[in-house]
């Protein structure tokens, strides 16, 4: 009955929107889809996160952003939405072609309700934290109260040697572990091979995939990938401050392997390339898209660094190569994995934020106290939520949904990564990540 009230609905809002244009078919959707994102990208500066298609498709959706205001691209989106939902209905789902196509249909409806909701913001309507999520991500995170991170903080508590507030103490015991920024280069491109090499094991890339990396500063983020086609990406870092050890391989495989530049490699080889559907040579960040390259990239380095295998590699090869010590390096993992339970405070914070609740003195000192960091980087953390907004959700809930829809499709790493394989090849929503008993 809800599905049939969407549909409904959608129909509503294209026959209300007079102007916009009547598009049938997927590939011809498709099409209109890619320029309309484009357009959308004309009205506001790091909307599109990724364009590898027609050039001159950019240079048409340019033209058209200049003579149409938002609510113009409000009403077309609207009409296009309601096009991809009607596809969603009379293929054969007996047959798994049949179900791919339905799933592309799909994937083409939630990415243009996300455009909706962007579209609403800017014009200026302010949704709840939850609202803005659920329209753009596709997901209601679960806030919880901060008292509830309360336990976490005494395990940690326990974890790092004594000395000042639990901040400050985790500050510096974390401090010893810092990669010295000549020796940087050397250990993120070791990291970076060993992801890879652990990734082409399971997952086979194109030979001629690549990628440049770069250290940058002045960034609300630690890492990013730039995705530029022809299977090649920017890796940048961000030195604003100081990089421990044990970011060489989270953002190796976030950024890397089997994250952002494996699944953009992997959505232009198999849908772009294979099947030319063109819809996925747009990346519009704002999208339910974002949660499943967000959690895929966070669950990638448990998938690639199961049980021991981390700890082994980072002191075999990453350590020395960082002229660090390992004597206490188990602890300092240990630390890292204990400080993974407070990811959800940071959700909590981000909304009492953004919902005006606490302003943004409150806000660096909350985030001091739950993700047990220095003032510089409650500065970065909280530069980032006033930059992305509910962006924050993707990468724990993200993680977490990720990590149990594929754990439940078998115990084995080979059964694992087939099932990361699936998941990075093919149009995936959150609601595909729903666990069934």
């Amino acid at each position: 009955m809800k599905t049939l009230l969407t549909l409904l609905t959608a129909i509503l809002l294209a026959g209300c929107a007079t102007t916009a244009p009547r598009t049938t078919g997927l590939d011809a959707i498709a099409e209109e889809y890619v320029k309309l994102q484009l357009a959308i990208g004309e009205k506001e500066e790091g909307y599109i996160d990724a364009y590898y298609g027609p050039p001159e498709w950019q240079a048409e959706a340019r033209a058209s952003a200049a003579s149409k205001s938002l609510e113009d691209l409000a009403i077309e989106t609207a009409a296009l939405e309601a096009a991809a939902i009607v596809e969603t209905i009379g293929f054969d789902q007996n047959s798994a072609e049949g179900r791919l196509q339905v799933r592309r249909a799909r994937f083409l409806a939630a990415q243009l309700h996300a455009a909706q909701t962007r579209l609403r913001m800017m014009r200026g309507e302010r949704l709840s934290f939850a609202d803005e999520a659920q329209g753009l991500f596709g997901v209601t995170p679960d806030i919880r109260p901060l008292s509830e991170y309360d336990a976490v903080l005494a395990r940690i508590d326990r974890l790092v040697p004594a000395g000042g507030t639990l901040a400050e103490r985790v500050e510096a015991f974390q401090s010893r572990f810092t990669i010295p920024l000549d020796r940087l280069d050397a250990v993120m491109r070791a990291a970076i091979a060993e992801c890879r090499r652990r990734t082409v094991e399971h997952i086979p890339l194109p030979p001629e995939e690549q990628f440049t990396l770069e250290f940058v500063t002045g960034k609300s983020w630690s890492g990013y990938n730039w995705y530029q086609g022809n299977y090649r990406s920017l890796i940048q870092v961000n030195t604003d401050l100081p990089i421990r050890i044990s970011r060489a391989v989270d953002l190796g495989c976030h950024e890397g392997y089997p994250g952002h530049h494996a699944y953009n490699v992997l959505l232009e080889r198999e849908l772009t390339r294979n099947r030319g559907w063109v819809e996925y040579s747009v990346y519009p960040l704002y999208s339910s898209q974002s949660l499943i390259a967000e959690g895929s990239a966070n669950y990638g380095y448990d998938l690639a660094f199961p049980a021991g295998e981390r700890l082994e590699f980072e002191t075999r090869v990453l350590y020395p190569l960082a002229g660090l010590p390992t004597r206490d390096a188990a602890a300092f993992l240990a630390l890292q994995e204990a400080l993974d339970d407070l990811g959800g405070a940071r959700f909590t914070i981000a909304r009492d934020f953004l919902e005006g609740r606490i302003d943004r003195a409150q806000a660096v000192a909350l985030t001091q106290r739950y993700q047990l960091v220095s003032p510089q980087r409650a500065e970065q953390l909280l530069a980032f939520t006033e930059q992305y907004r509910s962006y924050v959700i993707n990468y724990g809930l993200g993680r977490d949904m990720v990590a149990g829809w594929i754990e439940a499709q078998g115990r084995t790493q080979q059964e694992r990564w087939a099932a990361m394989r699936r998941l990075l090849s093919e149009p995936t929503l959150p609601g595909d990540l729903e666990v069934r008993p």
